[in-house]
């Protein structure tokens, strides 16, 4: 039946749904309105469970409604999440592109069959470094700028979008006076694709993103937010350096068109890869850190590493003689304590699979003279300093070094979460798998119930607030964990 429906001429909607979630009646409903409305008969709609395809493998284990586009048996098209108005939209517009594809022989935009893993219970946003500022080598400077805000990117490509992809991409402003010009600028030469999720302390990324690249017309960035990126790196409004999706519907829509096989992970996937995935602590020591950093970053970026934490730091002399205990009696250790206090050092958390072997694999040997000798494509041959006998890169030795190296540069902290009694009696197992999914170890975990003294004690700062005496009254009632 699978192989039927790919075989249909015309536009093939699929919802994709769960054996045991099923199709959402509303989109149904929806499905069947559009299809009375259009009367076309080169639309079709289908229903498929994914558990039971093979080919919707990647599809499986979220209640999620998942809409697949196929045409000439391909798949042209992919929306998630059940918004309605952009559901029809996009039927209406991929018809109309599989008519052209039939009628004039048009070839047809084929989805990637790739997928991309996103964390579960975050909120996401895409961004594009455009070609100017690629053009003028400012990519990497605009990434790291991201990075040292507290985005977190989950995703990065280089692509260059053909005029076709652009006038789709945009397609939003076709009426503006400024749509042609805009086409061929930003099919004008390779752009950087970046999927962001929350910034430090956001609860959404999009808005975040938005106030953190600034206002679209470069002037008025300059006037209004000068340390913003369109008002650091654009050149007019055209050329202004960086995208951000409008809204979180916006950024939906631009997620498909550039990762349109995108999935959230489940507990059990963040469990597996928690197993495999190694983290080690890099340093870029001051003298390299402020020329080549860069460079530096890319070669780790392109080894398959992904910097989970950075952070740019001042050492004090007692610091250095912390992190480096083991060595304080060693010749070296006056040159290194002087390299490593004579400017920020830059400190990376890296992850991947075999992390720690693999970061000291391509560092190369800890002297810089034997580095260049016997393995001079090693980072610590390439970036070594001039008449400077101490390497300028530092990696762990091993995965319990690397765990205590972390924690010195980058130490964890700790906030109080309280499930309350209305939770505790039907969601406790629930919130406490929703709190491990999201990267967070409990550490300490007390069942109790609250005394009305205890209760008004841990709210004394709502004391004056009309609630307060309701709120005591339901932190008593029940067992509180």
């Amino acid at each position: 039946q699978w192989e039927e429906m790919l075989a249909t001429q015309g536009l093939t909607v699929v919802d994709v749904n769960q054996r045991w979630c099923g199709p959402c009646r509303a989109v149904v409903s929806l499905l069947r309105k559009v299809k009375n409305e259009l009367g076309d008969e080169l639309l079709h709609f289908a229903t498929a469970e994914a558990d039971s395809i093979d080919a919707l493998e990647m599809y499986r284990g979220k209640c999620e409604p998942t809409f697949l586009f196929f045409g000439g048996g391909e798949l042209v098209a992919v929306l998630r999440g059940a918004n309605a108005p952009l559901l029809q939209k996009m039927i209406v517009e991929e018809l109309a592109k599989e008519k052209l594809a039939l009628e004039q022989n048009v070839e047809r935009k084929v989805v990637s069959t790739s997928t991309h893993t996103l964390p579960p219970s975050k909120s996401y946003t895409v961004a594009i470094i455009k070609p100017d500022a690629v053009a003028h080598g400012k990519a990497n400077e605009i990434i790291m700028k991201i990075q040292d805000a507290g985005f977190q990117i989950l995703a990065h490509e280089e692509h260059t979008l053909t005029e076709a992809e652009a006038q789709d991409f945009y397609q939003h402003k076709a009426a503006e006076t400024c749509f042609e010009d805009l086409v061929q600028f930003m099919s004008s030469g390779p752009s950087h694709i970046l999927i962001l999720s929350e910034a430090e302390g956001s609860t959404n990324v999009v808005p975040a993103w938005r106030e953190f690249i600034g206002p679209a017309d470069i002037e008025e960035a300059r006037r209004e937010n000068p340390e913003s990126l369109r008002a650091q790196y654009g050149t007019q409004t055209l050329f202004n350096a960086v995208h951000g999706s409008e809204d979180s519907d916006q950024a939906s829509r631009e997620l498909a068109f550039f990762f349109p096989n995108f999935r959230m992970a489940s507990v059990t996937e963040q469990d597996g890869e928690e197993e495999h995935v190694e983290r080690t602590l890099a340093l870029i020591r001051p003298d390299i850190a402020r020329e080549n950093r860069e460079g530096i970053l890319a070669q780790i970026h392109n080894s398959g590493f992904t910097v989970a934490l950075q952070r740019e730091v001042m050492l004090t002399e007692e610091q250095v003689r912390q992190f480096y205990s083991k060595h304080v009696d060693q010749d070296y250790f006056p040159a290194l304590l002087k390299c490593m206090t004579s400017g920020p050092v830059l400190a990376l958390a890296l992850a991947r699979k075999g992390a720690v072997d693999h970061w000291r694999n391509i560092l190369g040997p800890f002297d810089v003279k034997t580095a260049k000798e016997e393995s001079p494509s090693c980072l610590r041959a390439q970036f070594s300093v001039e008449n400077e006998p101490i390497n300028q890169l530092h990696g762990s030795a091993s995965n319990e070094e690397a765990e205590r190296e972390i924690n010195f540069f980058f130490p964890k902290q700790r906030t109080l979460a309280v499930i309350k009694p209305d939770a505790m009696q039907e969601h406790r197992e629930k919130i406490l798998e929703e709190i491990h999914a999201s990267g967070f170890f409990v550490t300490q975990l007390k069942e109790t119930v609250l005394s009305t003294e205890m209760a008004a004690e841990f709210y004394k700062e709502h004391k004056e607030k009309p609630f307060f005496n309701q709120l005591v009254e339901f932190m008593c009632r029940l067992e509180t964990r």
